[in-house]
């Protein structure tokens, strides 16, 4: 009896019932094209945050350093005129047997 009521169905709803479904995905395959655009471009925003700390940091990090040559840069000169001082004072002091030098060691 049941089998003879299914074939009996109108075409019309098994027409709508399949655009239905049809309409169903499209709009679930459009949803989820936008749902992934939103994430890509949260994960691209993301990303180009990131990108802007660390850049940042890095400069900070090459400003830092520069200061530090600078710095290096003076000492050095401080020393070798601290040296050429100390020869020049004391001419007849060898390095290597200089009490200052051992005093250190």
């Amino acid at each position: 009896m049941c089998i003879n009521n299914a074939g009996s169905v109108p075409t019309g709803l098994v027409h709508s019932s399949a655009r239905k479904q049809r309409s169903e995905r499209s709009k679930v395959q459009v949803h989820g094209l936008i749902t992934r655009r939103r994430c890509d471009e949260k994960i691209e925003k993301d990303i180009e945050l990131k990108n802007l700390k660390l850049y940042l940091e890095n400069r900070s990090i090459i400003q830092e350093n520069e200061k530090l040559r600078r710095k290096a840069s003076l000492l050095h000169e401080e020393n070798l005129t601290l040296m050429y001082e100390l020869q020049k004072k004391f001419p007849n002091l060898d390095r290597v047997s200089s009490p200052l030098l051992l005093d250190k060691k």
